[in-house]
């Protein structure tokens, strides 16, 4: 089953074998630069050029997923239309993507990745950070949240990936929707460090936001996207940030004081970095 889904998938190079692409499908325009903290990831790898989500967390530090990794990553902030040079938009080279040390690509799990990138953004009314949620600390199912990204906005194969920010509101469901979901997609869920999102009766699960982006509850961002079942009517499964902040914290503080303003020009590879426990 999981050979077939790979057939469907265009990107399924980057992508765990369960993955959809990450896309918005019946979503809308987002206002523009009204989430500034969104990022745009230009990722080349194996000589391809493909594109994940992410959020500014720190002036030097994006949050994306690790199945989003690749040999350069360039970020690009303070965005609504990536096909244009807004003068809004800073883009800046990564330095290191530093993936969670238990980061599993065949069960997905720990699917949480930082990016440390080699200069400090500047921040202003297009560019800012968004708060992240205190330890452990989970959503209510029937949470209202939102997604947002460039992906995909229709499931044609041939349909381009959207040039505006699009955006779709979700709820945060029961583990068991996803635990025990008769979908054999959902074996490896981990109730632990995933969150089961969507609304299966109304087929919202099909509003995917690009992956590595925030699922963003209130106003702290509560889940990365991260994988799904290719049936429209089933849930998205997310990143659970809150289980990691212990994990982020430490990493930030390690290398925090390394990026310094100026040296895009000298960055060139970024090479993976794995260290730290997960906080479970």
């Amino acid at each position: 089953m999981q050979a077939q889904i790979l057939l469907l998938l265009p990107m399924a190079f980057l992508l765990p074998p369960r993955a959809w692409a990450g896309e918005i499908i019946g979503g809308k325009n987002a206002k523009p630069h009204s989430r500034p903290y969104m990022a745009y990831l230009d990722i080349q790898r194996r000589n391809k050029l493909i594109n994940c989500g992410g959020f500014l967390v720190a002036e030097n530090f994006v949050l994306t997923a690790a199945h989003c990794q690749g040999d350069k990553i360039t970020v690009k902030l303070g965005a609504h239309n990536i096909s244009k040079q807004e003068r809004s938009q800073q883009e800046i080279p990564v330095c290191r993507q530093i993936l969670h040390p238990q980061y599993d690509s065949e069960t997905t799990n720990n699917d949480i990745m930082l990016l440390q990138l080699a200069e400090t953004v500047k921040l202003n009314k297009w560019v800012k950070t968004i708060p992240l949620p205190r330890t452990n600390k989970r959503e209510k199912p029937g949470t209202k949240c939102s997604v947002a990204g460039w992906g995909r906005t229709s499931k044609q194969s041939e349909s381009a990936p959207a040039t505006t920010l699009q955006e779709a509101n979700l709820k945060v469901l029961e583990d068991d929707v996803c635990l025990k979901n008769p979908d054999v997609t959902y074996y490896d869920y981990d109730a632990s460090t995933m969150m089961c999102v969507g609304d299966p009766k109304k087929g919202k699960a099909s509003f995917r936001g690009d992956s590595g982006g925030p699922l963003v509850c209130g106003k702290r961002a509560q889940g990365i996207v991260s994988w799904g079942s290719q049936n429209s009517a089933s849930p998205g499964v997310y990143t659970r940030v809150s289980t990691f902040i212990s994990w982020i914290k430490e990493t930030m503080r390690m290398l925090e004081p390394q990026a310094k303003p100026g040296i895009a020009a000298r960055a060139r590879a970024a090479p993976l970095l794995s260290f730290g426990e997960a906080q479970m």
